[in-house]
């Protein structure tokens, strides 16, 4: 369908297994994703310019590159512009203050001006997509504006393949996210109290966000960020059935049995991972809004439906209570649900325990 393939960014082509400190690997090869799309599509479709530069990998110290951040832009611009499609392949690099051991992250933008990159590549063709790798969120002001967003993490010496597999439709993306990307880094809870909670003041550094740890703030603070914990597009779609439980009311000893159906809705082989969490809606003690409490991986053809049910038991829904310095179940109402993220609930149900 496309001539010509543009592929933009340092990350295309640069080596992301060394770096970082101990994340250092030794690998017998590495295929780089731009490798993997020439491998794919043929040298005649592709065409790369590298956008932006970082300096070399090192650990412990700061080099940045000495090439002229203007010029890369300029260059990749004029690239993108005379291709039908194009692909940024940039993200983080295990360089001082990226992904990398002693040197925290500075900020939660993407560095080496790759946010201006992307605004210049969008100016030029707007049939642009991100593809991240990273070991981490990146703010992304750029969210409404491109068609689509990959999150490639590190890939190890296949990454080339890997990245290329899903980019052409062979292999169906069902990754979830295991953590909540948030807006901005004051939406995170270790940030949202100030210094003193991270990162402390040298001496002392307090969790002032408690026992509300990732999704957990978000939902219950109502704070929506960027990606919700568990979120994750697929090439399919798919519907999670009715929510039903082989009982409504149980004692502290039961396993709840719930059964639900899931259904891929598209026209292509798939997977959804469907999610349980679970409301404590009166409690002596504040607790999260909800909590996963089991999750399941479903295979299914197109138009296919599979039955699914999940054991949980009511031992799970306890906390931990510091007056009686053991794990407690208070009996009352709790909300099961179901979704496909902690962001999308899409089935509710009222059961008791005694």
């Amino acid at each position: 369908k496309y001539k010509k393939i543009a592929v933009i960014g340092e990350n295309a082509n640069r080596s992301l297994v060394v770096g970082g400190g101990s994340s250092s690997l030794k690998v017998a090869h590495e295929q780089s994703p731009l490798e993997g799309l020439i491998a794919k599509y043929g040298k005649d479709h592709i065409v790369y310019s590298l956008g932006y530069a970082s300096g070399p990998a090192l650990y412990g110290r700061e080099e940045p590159s000495k090439l002229n951040a203007d010029s890369l832009i300029a260059a990749a611009s004029e690239v993108a512009k005379q291709a039908d499609i194009v692909f940024f392949i940039g993200g983080l690099n295990k360089n001082h203050f990226q992904d990398c051991e002693g040197g925290d992250r500075q900020s939660l933008s993407l560095p080496f001006g790759q946010d201006k990159l992307i605004d210049a590549l969008l100016k030029a063709n707007k049939n642009t997509a991100v593809v991240l790798l990273s070991g981490n969120a990146v703010s992304m002001p750029w969210i409404n504006k491109v068609p689509a967003v990959m999150q490639g993490w590190y890939l190890g010496s296949e990454a080339g393949n890997a990245l290329t597999d899903v980019i052409s439709g062979e292999v169906n993306p069902s990754g979830k996210l295991p953590f909540s990307f948030p807006k901005k880094l004051e939406d995170n809870a270790a940030h949202f109290y100030g210094k003193i909670s991270y990162p402390g003041d040298s001496v002392n550094q307090y969790y002032k966000e408690d026992i509300l740890v990732g999704y957990r703030w978000f939902d219950t603070k109502k704070i929506t960020p960027q990606f919700s914990f568990g979120f994750g597009l697929s090439y399919t779609s798919f519907d999670l059935g009715p929510l039903s439980a082989d009982k409504l009311t149980y004692s502290k000893d039961d396993v709840i049995r719930v059964k639900f159906t899931v259904k891929n809705t598209g026209s292509r082989y798939g997977a959804e991972v469907a999610q349980l969490y679970v409301n404590d809606p009166v409690c002596t003690l504040p607790r999260p809004v909800k909590e996963l409490k089991a999750f399941k991986k479903v295979l299914l053809q197109a138009g296919e439906t599979k039955t699914v049910e999940l054991d949980v038991k009511v031992a799970d829904f306890a906390f931990y209570d510091e007056g009686k310095k053991d794990w407690n179940i208070e009996a009352g109402d709790f909300i099961l649900q179901l979704g496909n993220s902690s962001g999308n609930i899409s089935q509710k149900l009222k059961i008791a325990v005694k």
